[in-house]
């Protein structure tokens, strides 16, 4: 039976499910079983268990839980209830060493079991996570086949394929040989041991050229060890296909070395299947789930910390192969942050592809971060044919504090998206166009108008779309007079007449800055050219 911590099961709930408002007294305490406990039982021995106390919430749950800490206090207790309703319990609780999590009243006290469940009596996942392990392997193949126009095959530690690219007619004959028997032919590997590939693959973590044999039938390769630890989990073997290796090759497959290390590691260690579901939302969520996933997940929680953000075209999120494009960019985007940092975290995040980027050496990362998002947006363009755009957020002081950047980062992907001539941007490039936008919003959600502009845009069509190009123009009327197709003459009148009818000088910054707000939430559609750019 798996002891686990009271974080590896918080890591699992659903968000907004249940709150961790008292942590145990011991750091990490063996949680080795589960209990129910009814209110009205008597109190069972509940020594290294997660104990479920139901049939009472709030205060009511004060005398059963005097009893269940009279006998052999648990590591942890859920509770239903509010914090205001259960703090006589939380004193309680911290007396005695116990933590508290507070569940939801609305919360389903079967889904909790289940996955408290499934992490302290796992059943048999393996074929399961087998499966999951194949996909993914599978995936990172294919995608580390497409950067390095090669063919690649994953090994475990026994030469056992695992899974390998697409099969193309550029193979040769070892490569064929081990895709049919899924493992490697013996005199191909004593050949390759009397090379000393093996002998400087096991020395190094970093890629091994394999020249090309021809008289032995063997192309050029390039492999590396997946290590965990001092630990050899296996193999990444690449076999050129033709136009040799470019120049890119060995940072490609350092990172495709990171993520199947990852994926093998946590096959070995069989994970619950729930521990497949995106670990991005959680962390993003706010401190105590990330405090949670950064102890289940081992990642350095209390080093600076970025979010770099992925987005694609509308026309593109909406095409047929959307989910699959967005499959493929994940997949991409997965093997070049392991590149950059093992311990990264690559998911989806409100439809767009999400990296966190933890254990940073200082909060000067920003320049690192910039050419990793533009390393994979270059790589998206000429191997899955979309054209995306990222969003650099701001470095954070530690993991725990990532979620307060997420709505800023989501705000710099929407502006990069509609910039048109940069993919990738940071703060520093459009912090005036984000402070707009959030002017803009904050001003559509006030009921209060300007009367007679207000009327002004309802009513006359020809000075609203006037005004529009106007503004979009920056208050350039020569400007404004070629985009409409328009004489000077003709815009001056325009623009007289409404500064007339509203009472507003548009010359006057004020004025204007009220003009623009109403012209804004008009059209529904910020200007770009207007804010500018920091």
């Amino acid at each position: 039976m798996a002891a686990v911590t009271v974080d590896d099961i918080l890591a699992d709930l659903p968000l907004g499910f249940a709150t961790l408002v008292l942590r145990p007294a011991s750091a990490s305490p063996a949680i080795e079983r589960f209990l129910i406990v009814d209110a009205d039982d008597e109190a069972p021995d509940a020594a290294a268990a997660f104990v479920l106390l139901i049939g009472v919430r709030g205060r009511s749950a004060l005398p059963a839980l005097r009893r269940l800490l009279k006998k052999s206090p648990p590591p942890v207790v859920a509770v239903k209830g509010s914090r205001e309703e259960l703090s006589e319990a939380e004193e309680l609780l911290r007396d005695a060493g116990t933590g508290l999590l507070l569940v939801d009243p609305g919360a389903d006290w079967d889904r909790l079991l289940s996955i408290a469940k499934d992490r302290i009596q796992p059943p048999s996942y393996q074929r399961e996570v087998l499966t999951l392990l194949e996909e993914d392997l599978f995936a990172i193949a294919q995608t580390t086949a497409r950067l390095t126009s090669s063919h690649v095959v994953i090994e475990d530690a026994a030469n056992k394929v695992l899974a390998y690219s697409t099969v193309s007619n550029d193979i040769d004959e070892l490569r064929k040989a081990s895709i049919l028997a899924r493992r490697g032919p013996r005199k191909y590997e004593l050949l390759l041991k009397d090379l000393g590939a093996y002998r400087e693959l096991h020395g190094t973590r970093l890629p091994v050229r394999v020249p090309a044999r021809p008289q032995d039938g063997l192309r050029e390769r390039v492999a590396i060890t997946l290590f965990a630890g001092d630990r050899i989990m296996g193999y990444i073997w690449l076999q050129e296909t033709g136009a040799g290796f470019g120049p890119d090759v060995d940072h490609v497959l350092k990172g495709s070395a990171a993520r199947t290390s990852a994926e093998l590691i946590r096959y070995r260690n069989q994970q619950s299947v729930h521990m497949r579901e995106d670990r991005v939302a959680r962390i993003l969520s706010g401190p105590e789930e990330a405090a949670a996933s950064a102890h289940s997940e081992k990642l350095p929680a209390e080093r600076p910390a970025a979010l770099i953000l992925v987005g694609m075209s509308e026309s593109e999120a909406q095409a047929d192969d959307a989910a699959l494009k967005h499959g493929e960019l994940a997949n991409l985007a997965s093997i070049h942050a392991a590149a950059y940092k093992a311990s990264a975290v690559v998911g989806q995040f409100k439809g767009d592809t999400a990296v966190i980027i933890p254990g940073l050496q200082s909060a000067a990362a920003e320049p690192g971060l910039r050419s990793l998002a533009e390393s994979i947006i270059k790589d998206a363009r000429k191997h899955l044919g979309i054209s995306p755009f990222a969003a650099v957020g701001p470095v954070v002081p530690d993991l725990l504090s990532i979620h307060s950047v997420t709505g800023l980062t989501e705000a710099l992907l929407s502006c990069v998206g509609q910039a048109g001539d940069t993919s990738v941007g940071t703060v520093d490039d459009f912090e005036g166009e984000i402070l707009f936008r959030e002017a803009v919003r904050n001003f559509s959600t006030s009921t209060f108008r300007h009367r007679s502009l207000s009327r002004l845009l309802r009513e006359d069509g020809e000075l609203a779309e006037t005004l529009r190009a106007y503004f979009d123009a920056s208050l350039d009327v020569a400007a404004c007079a070629r985009r409409m197709q328009l004489h000077k003459n003709t815009v001056y009148y325009r623009i007289s007449k409404a500064s007339r009818v509203t009472g507003l000088d548009f010359s006057n910054p004020r004025d204007a800055l009220v003009a623009l707000l109403h012209v804004q939430a008009w059209t529904g559609t910020p200007s770009n050219k207007l804010s500018g750019r920091k």
